[in-house]
């Protein structure tokens, strides 16, 4: 039986600018950054709030898990803007909101009410999208 998801990849155009990105602008911490071999870096990040599950930042190069077909159309992706996915939860959107669009985060508008919360979409520096949420239990209580 599966209990729990302990890993997600985020594939990104530069890892050590993800890292920067992440760490320094949504707060997030290095878990795991260690080369493996020559050419691959396995590098995790951490939600301080959130133990047991990693972020790990991967760019799409040829070797390990792709070959330079798969890799290039990765790559074309993240270009344009289609990969991310996922939703991050904050306490108080509206404060988190207002904090990450003073570090630099890009948002495609600021957070609205929602039947479920409220919620906001945001972009990471490798084009990756994610929605920022606060559901409607925690904006009642923060």
């Amino acid at each position: 039986m599966i209990t729990r998801m302990s890993h997600v990849l985020v594939w990104v155009k530069n890892q050590q600018e993800a890292l920067e990105f992440y760490r320094d602008k949504l707060g997030f911490e290095v878990d795991t950054d260690a080369k493996i071999g020559e050419d691959f870096r396995w590098l995790t990040m951490k939600i301080p709030t959130q133990p047991g599950f990693e972020i790990i930042l991967m760019e799409p190069n040829p070797g390990m898990m792709l070959d330079e077909e798969s890799a290039a159309q990765l790559r074309s992706l993240i270009d344009k803007g289609m990969l991310g996915g996922g939703v991050f939860e904050s306490d108080d959107i509206h404060k988190t909101f207002d904090e990450l669009t003073k570090r630099g985060v890009e948002f495609k508008g600021p957070p609205s009410v929602q039947s479920w919360g409220t919620a906001t979409v945001m972009k990471d520096n490798s084009g990756n999208w994610f929605s920022l949420g606060q559901d409607k239990e925690a904006a009642t209580t923060a």
